[in-house]
């Protein structure tokens, strides 16, 4: 999210909370942050790798042994191979591993920069390949971005699949991150030229799917590329979504799946965020043979895709555990989306509707503002999936003493102006403090006082741009309570630079710090709000 692209301080520092892995027992009676805390953690639970692999791959050995993913079976006869990149990958292919057993006779992953070490370090050895494995593994991509370690595995990727033949079965794993964890620019395009034009592209706004439109036009195994290379081996992929919708052509830029990017779309793209006068000589050299060279359809019956974990299944178990708290629980959406700034002022006027509803004013002018304001936001925002008519018909009737919690997932993002440290889930957390202080002005804004509110915004792969935490909490008075401490929350928005406000601010006691999970399904925001005691 930032342009300040500095290294971690140290890997380890991160290891601070791993992913929880078993039920835990919350009392009621507990703080909104730990009840957070907890949310949190049992929405990662759900997606780590062990559980969706166990569920979704099974090995039959009764007569003639044969891998059964859904309604399909894949005859293996020791001629199975594996390769697989993303922040999840690790994990997903030590119980591949497991899995398989003697049939995988060779696998390659490509994961995070420093990923063996912090999850050794956080105690989850299951996520760990074993001694001996018939799997390699290479560590590159430092900061979510491409680099020389990223590109000799996508290199050897290449290679072993480009050495398949019709009899043989190629287990793909694919998680978020899996992008800049397998780069292959088209040649004459270096690996520093493509970089440079997705992160301006980033740095403007531009959403995932114009990124990966770009990454595809540019890339030899983006796009379907993997899967051609592969050809005439059957190719299995299993999926861990980190896209809004869970379109499989553009998690990780879709290398098993057939995509043919519209030249004309990127080019629109590229004038959109004002790209056209920047562009390396090398992109402007593929893009122009591509026009006059455009692909034939190619034959993609030999792949099967199969998405095995999302946003919406750790959302679904972040509900379980809120409803065991007592909370009135609703899921707002999968797919929030859009500059964060708007997306802060949707969650604030969500917040001032539940607060006006638990103190009895769930009728009347105030509430009717309020409720008009947010069909409005909403309106404007075009979130998938998000009926905020029925959510608010829900909210609407509450009782003072019923707790309340909102969740959502998606991804956000940040239109950059500064050149501070953070990442999308800090500033989403901080913009939605600054927009509840502002409340406190207006009609609504008295009902706040009556409420306990808490807001918290996460990545569920445990690193929030290049920063040690995952996300952020804040609340109604954190404003107030920074000017306390001489920082000024504006100050900080308007440098990007959210990081830096959360670690000075009560010590860093509102940064959510979780380490590398392991996982990655997007963001999680969950809103818990309860009338104070009176």
């Amino acid at each position: 999210m930032t342009s300040a692209l500095k290294a971690l301080t140290d890997i380890h520092r991160t290891c601070v909370i791993p992913a929880c892995r078993e039920q835990t027992s919350y009392p009621r009676s507990m703080s909104l942050w730990e009840h957070g805390l907890h949310l949190f953690r049992s929405a990662v639970g759900v997606v780590l790798p062990a559980p969706m692999l166990r569920r979704a791959l099974v090995l039959k050995t009764d007569g003639c042994p044969r891998l059964v993913v859904k309604d399909r079976a894949f005859p293996v006869r020791r001629n199975l191979y594996l390769v697989g990149f993303g922040k999840a990958v690790l994990g997903m292919a030590a119980v591949a591993e497991e899995i398989l057993g003697d049939h995988l006779i060779q696998g390659i992953v490509s994961v995070p920069h420093g990923i063996r070490a912090c999850l050794q370090q956080a105690g989850m050895e299951e996520m760990l390949l074993k001694p001996h494995s018939r799997i390699q593994v290479i560590e590159g991509a430092k900061h979510n971005l491409p680099d020389r370690e990223a590109l000799r595995a996508a290199s050897m990727i290449r290679e072993l699949a480009e050495g398949l033949t019709a009899d043989d079965l190629l287990l793909v794993l694919i998680s978020g991150g899996g992008s800049a964890l397998l780069p292959a620019p088209t040649p004459p395009i270096l690996l520093e030229e493509k970089e440079k034009v997705t992160k301006l592209l980033a740095s403007r706004g531009a959403t995932i799917q114009e990124l990966n439109t770009i990454r595809k036009a540019l890339s030899l195994l983006k796009g379907g590329g993997l899967a051609q290379a592969a050809y005439p081996a059957q190719v299995l992929s299993l999926i861990l979504s980190d896209v809004i919708g869970n379109p499989v052509d553009i998690i990780a830029s879709g290398p098993t799946v057939y995509s043919s990017p519209s030249i004309q779309g990127c080019l629109q793209i590229m004038t959109k965020y004002n790209l056209m006068s920047t562009l390396p000589r090398s992109v402007e050299t593929v893009l122009s043979s591509s026009v006059s060279d455009p692909s034939d359809p190619k034959d993609y019956s030999h792949v099967y895709n199969v998405v095995i974990g999302s946003n919406s299944l750790a959302l679904e178990e972040a509900k379980h555990q809120a409803e065991d708290l007592g909370y009135r629980t609703l899921i707002l959406s999968a797919g929030v989306c859009g500059e964060v700034s708007r997306v802060a002022k949707l969650y604030s006027q969500l917040i001032q509707f539940v607060c006006l509803s638990t103190a009895g004013l769930g009728e009347g002018p105030l509430r009717d503002e309020v409720r008009g304001d947010l069909l409005k936001l909403a309106a404007e925002l075009d979130i998938p999936d998000l009926n905020l008519v029925d959510s608010l018909k829900a909210l609407q009737g509450l009782q003072s003493e019923r707790s309340v919690c909102l969740l959502a997932g998606g991804e956000t993002t940040v239109q950059l102006q500064g050149n501070g440290k953070g990442g999308r889930n800090q500033e989403l957390a901080l913009q939605v403090a600054l927009e509840l202080h502002r409340a406190k002005a207006t009609g609504a804004g008295y009902v706040l006082g009556k409420c306990e509110v808490l807001f918290l915004s996460g990545g569920t792969d445990g690193q929030d741009g290049p920063t040690e935490a995952a996300g952020a909490f804040s609340s109604q008075e954190l404003v107030d309570k920074a000017v306390q401490e001489g920082l000024d929350v504006e100050t900080f928005l308007s440098n990007n630079d959210s990081y830096t406000f959360f670690s000075k601010f009560r010590n860093g006691h509102h940064l959510l710090l979780t380490g590398l999970t392991g996982t990655n399904v997007m963001d999680i925001q969950a809103i818990l709000i309860r009338a104070r005691e009176r």
